[in-house]
């Protein structure tokens, strides 16, 4: 298991220096949301995070606001953008997410902080993913990430929970930046995004995130 001490110190030096390396790159990003969609750059949201606590997640907006006639959002999969779709496949909308791990609330390596009407879906087994922080990257998400049914992919998440070490968090970073460069995973097959989790005896259907 990783000290809490080392985990802290690699989150640190990995989200400062990511978020100085990564700067240009950042700003450009959000410039290029500023200009297609306008404001907020930043998309918020509560996630559920260390023992299913709640936090503020960043990320860089991809969808847009559209409404239907009754005032409603309209799903996920009609308000998302080219320009969104773009930044999901080289995973730029997921750089301000290094301002969560220098807050605290995530860690560079972890299980992926899901939905908070998630967290009375899961299973016992499944609910031990929040036994430790989320991450921006993780063992599910070097393993196929959203090219994974839910069930695996939770599954994943429960090994690294009990099999997690300083090392194979240096080994899943590495691991991340090559399935980033290869843009592996980005989408569920035939989906541009995540089927909503109902639950392991649940169907699965409707947005998520």
């Amino acid at each position: 298991m990783i000290a809490a001490a080392a985990q802290r110190s690699l989150d640190l030096i990995g989200a400062l220096a990511g978020l100085v390396l990564l700067a240009p790159l950042l700003g450009a990003s959000a410039l290029l949301v500023r200009l297609r969609l306008g404001a907020p750059v930043l998309f918020r949201q509560t996630r559920p995070g260390l023992h299913g606590r709640p936090f503020t997640l960043y990320k860089l907006r991809t969808m847009t606001d559209a409404r239907g006639a009754q005032g409603d959002l309209l799903p996920s999969t009609q308000r998302l953008t080219p320009l969104g779709r773009w930044l999901r496949s080289t995973s730029l909308d997921e750089l301000p997410e290094l301002i969560n791990v220098l807050a605290g609330d995530m860690s560079l390596v972890g299980p992926r902080p899901l939905l908070m009407r998630y967290l009375d879906r899961y299973s016992p087994e499944q609910a031990r993913r929040h036994d430790v922080k989320p991450g921006i990257t993780g063992w599910a998400q070097v393993h196929g990430r959203n090219a994974l049914g839910w069930e695996e992919r939770l599954a994943l998440d429960c090994w690294y929970v009990d099999h997690r070490t300083l090392w194979l968090d240096i080994r899943i970073l590495a691991l991340t930046l090559l399935r980033v460069l290869q843009r592996d995973g980005i989408s569920p097959v035939g989906r541009d995004i995540m089927p909503e989790f109902r639950g392991s005896a649940g169907p699965e259907g409707g947005p998520s995130t």
